[in-house]
C-alpha cells in the first residue's frame, strides 16, 4: 500500500544536515528506503510503500535527536541509522548518546555504532579490555579518547601507548637517527589520535615530562605500570611472551587495553599470535573484558564494509577447502 506522510522542520540547521551537498543525504535515503522525498513549504512530504515510509518517519526522527545534540551528519551515520531500524533496534539509538572527549578543534568524539558503545563501556567497567575487529571500526581511536578522558579526570597520571615493531623484529639500532626517529613510523597512528585530543603543542609538552609515553613494546619490559592508562596497538603481532610480559606490567590504579586484528598477522607463518593465545587462556578471568567489532562497526568509507566482507567469504571458503583436502 502507498504512503503519504508529512514531517514538520523547525530547526534550519537539521534541514541543512538532512539534505546536505547537493541532496545527497536525501537520496541518499531515498534510495536505500525506495521512497520519494519532497520539501514542500518548511514540511517534508515522503512517499512509498506503508512501511518503508514508516521507518523513514522514524528514521527523521532520530537524525533530527542526532543533530539537536550536536553531531552532524553523514553517509556513515545515515546508513548505520537506517540499518538499526530495519532491524527493529530503533529504541537502541539514543544509547550511543553521549561524548568522550572533545577534539583540540572541538569535535566530540562519541561512539557510532552499537558495538563501539559497549566497547567504550567494557573499558569504563574493566581493569584490561581487549578490541578486536578488522581496520576502521575505531578501536584504538576510542581507546585513546578514553585514556585522554581518564586522564584529564584525574583518574591517572599519565598515558602509555605501545605497540610491536614486528617489521623491524624489535631490533631497531640498525635504522637511522635518534630513538624517536627509530620508531616514529611504527608509533604514527597513536600520534595521530592524540593530536586529535590535545593538539599537537600541547602533545609535545606532556611527552616531554614523560606524562604521555610513546613507545615500542620491547621497552615496557622489566616496568611496572602504575596509575597509568596503557594501550597496546596492533597485538595481534605480539609473541605469547610478549603479550604476557605486557599483560602482567599492569600496577596499581592503571588500566590497559589491547587493540588488534586477528586476520592481518605480519608474524612469521611457524610463529603463534599472542593476542590469539590470550583470547583463549584469559577468556573467563574476572576484570578483563572482550569485543569483537565488525564490519557493522566501521567507520570509514562505506566500501571498507563491504571489502572486509568480501575477505572474510574469501577465507571462509579457503578454510573449508584446506579441511576438505585434509580428510
Amino acid at each position: 500500500m502507498i504512503k503519504q506522510e508529512q514531517f514538520q522542520i523547525y530547526d534550519p540547521r537539521f534541514e541543512r544536515e538532512l539534505f546536505g551537498n547537493f541532496d545527497e543525504h536525501v537520496k541518499l535515503i531515498e534510495k536505500n528506503l525506495n521512497i520519494d522525498i519532497i520539501l514542500r513549504e518548511g514540511k517534508i512530504v515522503l512517499f512509498g510503500e506503508e512501511r518503508n515510509v514508516e521507518v523513514a518517519v522514524k528514521l527523521l526522527e532520530e537524525l533530527h535527536g542526532m543533530v539537536q545534540s550536536g553531531k552532524s551528519l553523514d553517509r556513515q551515520s545515515i546508513l548505520y541509522s537506517i540499518d538499526v531500524l530495519f532491524s527493529g533496534s530503533g529504541e537502541k539509538m539514543k544509547e550511543l548518546e553521549g561524548t568522550i572527549v572533545i577534539t583540540k578543534k572541538g569535535n566530540p568524539v562519541q561512539p557510532k555504532t552499537h558495538g563501539q558503545k559497549e566497547y567504550v563501556n567494557l573499558i569504563e567497567s574493566n581493569d584490561i579490555t581487549f578490541g578486536i575487529g578488522p581496520a576502521g571500526t575505531g578501536k584504538t581511536y576510542l581507546a585513546v579518547a578514553m585514556a585522554v578522558k581518564a586522564f584529564k579526570q584525574d583518574e591517572v597520571s599519565r598515558i602509555i601507548l605501545t605497540r610491536p615493531a614486528v617489521e623491524a623484529g624489535e631490533s631497531l639500532g640498525f635504522l637511522p637517527g635518534d630513538m624517536k626517529d627509530k620508531v616514529d613510523p611504527y608509533l604514527r597512528p597513536l600520534y595521530d589520535a592524540l593530536f586529535d585530543m590535545f593538539g599537537p603543542d600541547k602533545f609535545n609538552k606532556f611527552l616531554e615530562r614523560g606524562t604521555i609515553e610513546v613507545a615500542p613494546l620491547a621497552f615496557m619490559r622489566g616496568r611496572t605500570l602504575d596509575n597509568a592508562f596503557i594501550i597496546l596497538d596492533e597485538a595481534q603481532n605480539t609473541t605469547p611472551e610478549q603479550m604476557k610480559m605486557f599483560l602482567t606490567r599492569l600496577g596499581f590504579g592503571s588500566k590497559a587495553v589491547v587493540t588488534g586484528d586477528i586476520t592481518q598477522t605480519d608474524l612469521p607463518k611457524n610463529k603463534q599470535s599472542g593476542l590469539v593465545q590470550a583470547i583463549k587462556i584469559l577468556d573467563s578471568v574476572k576484570g578483563i573484558g572482550y569485543k569483537e567489532l565488525t564490519e557493522k562497526d566501521v567507520v570509514r568509507h562505506e566500501l571498507v564494509q563491504r571489502i572486509i566482507k568480501a575477505y572474510a567469504k574469501h577465507e571462509k571458503r579457503t578454510e573449508f577447502k584446506e579441511k576438505k583436502k585434509t580428510k
